[in-house]
């Protein structure tokens, strides 16, 4: 029996894909110290990736994520300076 499951990705998808990407790819930097804990590339990227996901946000207009997403940038932008 052949069964093919096709999966369709929004323009909003891919670009929330994109910026939680980003974010995993910080934290695991962090976690396994590739990079120095809490250094300001760290911080660069979850600034990076929290921005890109909560453009994605206001795309769909889903408010509860554009203020934690935004909160996450405002907080990382704190720990970088």
């Amino acid at each position: 029996m052949n069964i093919s499951i096709i999966t369709t990705m929004s323009y909003n998808d891919i670009i929330e894909s994109f910026g939680v990407g980003i974010i995993l790819v910080a934290y695991f930097l962090n976690v396994f110290s590739f990079k120095p804990k809490k250094g300001k590339f760290y911080f660069t990227l979850n600034i990076i990736g929290t921005s890109i996901t909560c453009f994605s946000s206001v795309l769909i207009n889903y408010f509860t994520f554009i203020i934690f997403e935004g909160t996450l940038v405002i907080l990382c932008l704190f720990g970088l300076f």
